[in-house]
């Protein structure tokens, strides 16, 4: 998981954590990023923390950066204790930038890496993102022989002008192969992401887009609305007047039309912007940064949370090779949650779940908002009744609006 830096104190140079986020260690769900900072091009609308082989300097190599990250898993392993006490990996997720970049064999590397330090349970979840492009069907098939669980695959959009204004190279009919392929590879557990609400985006472009994800009989489906980030190619065309800053009411249309499409078809929500099949198509890994659980994020730019405390990595994947290098963590920011800061976090993740948050976690004005809420028709009655805040249909389109109710 990669996120913007946050302001708070120095770490430790060799990674250590307070004695008391370690309390409770194993009891929460566990898992394992691993940040790929590589891409083959720049997407306009990216703002994720990845390179291309022009942005790079000497130490930000492949090699270089998987050394790098096997150096850091076997920090994490001593930093949560040793091998003794360090939990094994319940869910690894290797995300970026592109992973599939790296390959079958280097996808195989990456997995053998976390088995070699934090190892695996039996269950594990494994999953890799891929772009549709840098995948084939013997990329899907080394993976999976060495134990990768899911994939989730970048689709986007099946409408060729929504692609270039995304900037994405892969044709409209290559997600849906490359699902078809990772099936065929032995896959149970297909994703395919989308984006919604580019600029020039018809409602029929997605109807298409949602034909196109039906026929290629995925389990799982991620859609998230086009957000115009500072600093991208795609918001200096926006600040220029090329393109169009996406329209709130438009974005809800699309979003509602998405979420009648797949629930339709066999595909319910479990959280604001995820639809599986079945409880076992679900991210267990998302799922456990929603609940509150440990993971280590092991990578440039990377962020990791352990019983309260959370940190972030340097950048730029060559001072984060050198600085693993010469033996130190590559952390260079942390802070410590307080009990309010936790609490809040929960009504902010908790709520978007299709379960969703427990009343007790609200002080007693965000109780009085929850009924309010059930009376403007965000929260669900019933649910509230028995002791959950539940988001209705309505309220998910105003998911962000109910949680700031709720906190104050």
């Amino acid at each position: 998981m990669t996120a913007q830096p946050l302001t708070g104190e120095t770490p430790p140079a060799d990674g250590s954590l307070p004695e008391g986020a370690l309390e409770g260690l194993g009891k929460r769900p566990f898992g394992v990023y691993v940040h790929v900072p590589f891409c083959a091009t720049r997407c306009g609308y990216c703002d994720f923390n990845t390179y291309t082989a022009d942005e790079l300097e000497g130490g930000g190599s492949l090699g270089g950066w998987l050394e790098a990250l096997k150096q850091e898993l076997r920090l994490g392993v001593r930093a949560l204790g040793g091998p003794e006490r360090a939990p094994g990996a319940e869910t690894v997720f290797v995300g970026g930038g592109t992973p599939s970049l790296l390959g079958g064999d280097g996808l195989a590397e990456v997995l053998d890496a976390v088995r070699d330090s934090f190892g695996l349970t039996a269950d594990a979840e494994v999953t890799t993102e891929a772009n549709p492009e840098s995948t084939s069907p013997e990329l899907f098939d080394t993976i999976r022989r060495a134990g990768y669980t899911r994939v989730s695959l970048g689709m986007q959009s099946a409408a060729e002008h929504v692609l270039r204004v995304l900037d994405r190279r892969h044709t409209p009919g290559r997600a849906v192969a490359a699902a078809g392929e990772a099936r065929a590879a032995g896959f149970e557990h297909v994703s395919l992401d989308l984006i919604y609400g580019t600029p020039g985006e018809s409602t029929q472009d997605l109807r298409s887009t949602l034909e196109a994800v039906l026929s290629a009989e995925v389990d799982h489906v991620s859609a998230y609305s086009l957000i115009v980030e500072e600093g991208t190619a795609l918001a200096r065309r926006v600040r220029r007047g090329e393109l169009p800053m996406p329209d709130e009411d438009v974005l809800a249309e699309k979003y509602e039309l998405i979420d009648s499409v797949l629930s339709g078809s066999g595909l319910r929500w479990y959280e604001v912007s995820n639809w599986a099949s079945t409880e076992e198509a679900r991210c267990r890994h998302n799922i456990g940064y929603w609940r509150g659980g440990d993971w280590w994020g092991a990578g440039p730019g990377a962020h990791s949370h352990v019983g309260g405390v959370r940190w972030w990595n340097l950048k730029f994947p060559a001072r984060y090779a050198a600085t693993l290098a010469s033996g130190n963590s590559p952390a260079t920011g942390r802070e410590v949650l307080t009990e309010e800061d936790r609490r809040i976090e929960r009504v902010m993740l908790e709520l978007r779940l299709d379960g969703g948050l427990p009343v007790e976690v609200l002080d007693r004005a965000g109780v009085d908002e929850a009924w309010q809420a059930v009376e403007d028709g965000l929260l669900r009655g019933e649910r509230l009744r028995e002791g959950r805040c539940v988001l209705t249909d309505r309220g998910r389109l105003l998911a962000d609006g109910v949680v700031r109710r709720l906190i104050g």
